[in-house]
């Protein structure tokens, strides 16, 4: 079991932007220092939700604060971006991580985020798909030539390299139990929010087409599941906390969707954290409950990469510090299979 952690970077606006950006960073080093296996960060725009709607920008920043910690956008946009600009920004921060990136890949979930680019909703997986061929062919290197309906470039020199060869590792994230044959074909890592049952039949109907691939068991990626995590001394103050925190984020969640009346694709949170709390998709309680209840869900799921959301909403700084070490000591090494 590998653990990881996931991060809208909401804000809240209780304090400055730079003061928030700066608490992101030195989460990222605690979460270097505690051993965890990746730092996975959202793509939004024109949203409190994501207050990093350039995730290179703030992941050099990561980089040059951690040392073992991989990192990576879950997802990069792609069809908000230029794909040759972008095949060269990875190389950059591949390199600058000593191969530490995480190449989250998608075509965006918002129609809302995508029209303020000028983009429909429909072009969406057809750019995102030639983007992704595109990024690819030119991680091998030589002269890049490619014809397609939204990009095209001949003979481009390619100057740029990533680290790891023959590109990062790839990720995708996966909502409906159907959607597992592409990344299982594809060899990429796979992470869902869903429930415990929902991500149970996700991590077996990727493991059925994997080895319908000619694949081994034991070569699997990582199968994720993501989870708001608060840990506190008592189940009261774990549970106030989150209580408190969480509808800040949703808040955040919804302000795109309530400012054009509209309501979110694919998704329903519930208003409350107890809604979370009963669907397991939010876990709030004291180190020795935390445990009992991840142990069951993770046997449940099927997963080996478990990955928190230690900060969320008006959570403050030593409020995440608190439930990142709590997990780290007490939760982490009671988990079967923990590394």
């Amino acid at each position: 079991m590998k653990y990881g952690v996931f991060d809208h970077m909401d804000y809240d606006g209780a304090q400055t932007q730079a003061d928030f950006f700066e608490n992101r960073l030195k989460l990222a080093e605690l979460y270097d220092k505690q051993g965890y296996h990746a730092y996975h960060l959202a793509e939004h725009h024109a949203t409190p939700l994501g207050m990093s709607p350039s995730p290179n920008v703030f992941l050099s920043a990561l980089a040059q604060r951690t040392t073992t910690l991989r990192f990576g956008p879950l997802v990069y946009c792609l069809p908000l971006y230029h794909p040759l600009r972008l095949l060269e920004e990875i190389c950059m921060l591949d390199q600058l991580s000593s191969g530490r990136l995480e190449m989250g890949i998608g075509r965006g979930i918002s129609p809302i985020e995508l029209d303020y680019f000028g983009l429909s909703a429909e072009d969406g997986p057809a750019m995102y798909k030639e983007a992704f061929e595109l990024i690819l062919r030119g991680m091998e290197g030589g002269a890049l030539t490619f014809e397609g309906e939204h990009y095209a470039v001949n003979e481009m020199p390619v100057t740029m390299s990533p680290m790891q060869r023959p590109h990062p590792p790839l990720w995708y994230g996966v909502q409906n139990p159907a959607a597992t044959e592409w990344p299982a074909e594809n060899a990429l890592n796979v992470i869902t929010n869903q429930t415990s049952a929902a991500a149970s039949q996700i991590t077996d109907n990727y493991t059925e087409a994997w080895l319908r691939a000619g694949r081994a068991e034991d070569d699997l990626p990582n199968l994720g599941m993501t989870r708001y995590v608060v840990v506190a001394e008592t189940e009261e103050e774990a549970v106030m906390t989150a209580s408190r925190a969480y509808p800040v984020w949703r808040k955040s969640f919804m302000a795109l969707w309530d400012l054009h009346g509209q309501k979110p694709v694919g998704v329903n949170y519930p208003e409350a954290f107890d809604g979370v709390m009963e669907t397991g998709q939010g876990i709030a309680g004291t180190a020795e409950q935390v445990t009992d209840i991840l142990q069951a869900q993770i046997a449940t799921a099927g997963i080996n990469y478990l990955v928190c959301r230690f900060a969320f909403g008006d959570l403050t700084f030593d409020e995440s510090r608190r439930s990142v070490e709590l997990f780290t000591e007490q939760v982490r090494p009671n988990l079967s299979n923990s590394a």
